[in-house]
């Protein structure tokens, strides 16, 4: 994190920076997360879940898994509108509880959609 000094704010393409910095190696622990959920609920539910290996159903957790990383960017907004108030200095030490919400929240979506695509036999 760069200082500022007292009466200088940083510019938009620094926030940023700092923002991807920190969020984007946490991505593929995000994703890890959610496709271990799925497998987990899968594994569990084998042999009946083999009959979902599909393409129509291959797709469609293609497009969960792009709507959870879109998900995710929600993280941005928060991150940049944190970076650019007043608590900016305190806001590394808690950008983790951002993190774990977001992932907490992404692993029970992902659970319950798993869990009710296998129960619905869709």
């Amino acid at each position: 994190m760069t200082t500022d000094a007292p009466n200088t704010r940083p510019k938009f393409g620094e926030l940023a920076t700092e923002a991807l910095r920190y969020w984007e190696p946490r991505r593929l622990v995000y994703n890890a997360i959610l496709a271990a959920v799925v497998l987990i609920h899968f594994i569990a539910a084998w042999p009946a879940s083999k009959r979902f290996l599909m393409q129509d159903t291959v797709l469609a957790v293609f497009l969960l898994a792009v709507l959870a990383n879109v998900f995710y960017c929600a993280a941005y907004a928060v991150d940049l509108f944190v970076q650019s108030s007043g608590v900016r200095a305190a806001w590394p030490r808690w950008r983790w509880a951002l993190f774990v919400t977001g992932a907490a929240f992404g692993a029970v979506l992902a659970h319950f959609i798993t869990r009710n695509v296998l129960l619905s036999g869709v």
